[in-house]
């Protein structure tokens, strides 16, 4: 393969990484617009670039006509979570889909077996089919699914072994384990009060939905000509804003769904 060619031979991996963050983005949103809890908090994808690719198939001895089908990582996926459990969750849902639009090869969890380094995360490899001008193609991907405290922590990891080209003097590294230790200790102790957490962050989305759909219905009535109507909803939003609960503010969008409702009922007898 030609250098020239790198930028060509990426196309297909830059798609797969778009597509899969897409895809898993979207059943973020799809718990969220349920007001349920989302195992996902975010999602990031990359493609390695070509100086990393080469300096692994050296260190892997991976002839480069053979890196297409032996390298599992030029694209990557990595999908955070909030708690350790729901990293589980994630592997459910990617469990589910394979075979469907994707097909798992094989997976690692560093999460219940970390690394001797203190390295936790769940790795899944995987086939990925994408679209190409040249029909088909099944472009290897790995999907890490971790913790906030656990991608800090590698972020960190990650960072040192490219000061010290992966190296890293024996009294740092024993620091970086016992810091892997005390995260993952957060990230157990967050777990024991999830359920507080998770009611929290639930009412806090609802209410955020809510005040956005009394917000739509204010300059929806402002549009369909009820001036009043907008001003008295926005009066008594205004009121609530700072100190309203969920219960009021669920009553005042229903007031608002009511005057649309009836404003647009009497343009339609109108018409008749």
């Amino acid at each position: 393969m030609l250098i020239k060619d790198w930028k060509e031979f990426l196309i297909p991996y830059e798609q797969a990484v778009e597509e899969l963050k897409v895809k898993f983005k979207s059943i973020r949103k799809q718990f969220r617009s349920k007001n349920e809890y989302s195992p996902i908090e975010f999602v990031t994808g990359r493609v390695k670039e070509v100086s990393s690719i080469l300096e692994k198939s050296k260190k892997l001895d991976i002839p480069l006509n053979r890196i297409y089908d032996e390298m599992e990582d030029i694209a990557g996926i990595r999908i955070m979570c909030q708690f350790v459990e729901d990293i589980y969750k994630v592997v459910q849902i990617i469990h589910q889909r394979n075979g469907k639009d994707l097909n798992i090869i094989y997976e690692k969890d560093y999460v219940k077996n970390k690394k001797e380094s203190g390295y936790r995360s769940y790795h899944i490899i995987i086939k990925y089919p994408v679209q190409t001008a040249e029909g088909e193609k099944e472009i290897l991907a790995e999907i890490q699914i971790r913790t906030l405290g656990m991608n800090f922590w590698a972020t960190i990891e990650h960072s040192l072994n490219y000061k010290y080209k992966q190296s890293i003097p024996e009294n740092i590294k024993e620091r970086l384990k016992k810091a892997g230790e005390l995260a993952f200790l957060l990230d157990q102790e967050m777990s024991q009060i999830k359920e507080e957490i998770v009611e929290a962050q639930t009412l806090f989305e609802i209410k955020s939905n809510i005040i956005s759909d009394i917000l739509d219905n204010i300059i929806t009535l402002y549009s369909l000509g009820r001036i009043s109507d907008s001003t008295e909803i926005q009066n008594k939003f205004n009121e609530l804003l700072e100190h309203g609960n969920i219960s009021e503010l669920s009553a005042l969008l229903e007031e608002s769904n009511n005057k649309i409702s009836k404003y647009r009922l009497e343009m339609l007898q109108l018409n008749e």
